[in-house]
């Protein structure tokens, strides 16, 4: 497996991991109610959000290698 395969594939499950993390503090919003949980929420969505974004940069600048 190249550098290059390893670095996407971490990347994707990073942002799996991320969008879990996200999915499991909404769950536990609506059980407890504390705006912490919100928050959470919000920064893994952004994470993975993030990450998305930079995985297909990440691609379409190493596409040639």
């Amino acid at each position: 497996m190249s550098l290059r395969a390893f670095h996407l594939l971490f990347i994707a499950l990073s942002v799996m991991l991320a969008a879990f993390c996200a999915a499991w503090a909404m769950d536990q919003y609506r059980v407890d109610h504390r705006g912490l949980l919100i928050v959470g929420a919000v920064g893994s969505l952004i994470a993975a959000c993030g990450l998305a974004v930079y995985g297909t940069m990440f691609q379409r600048k190493t596409r040639n290698l």
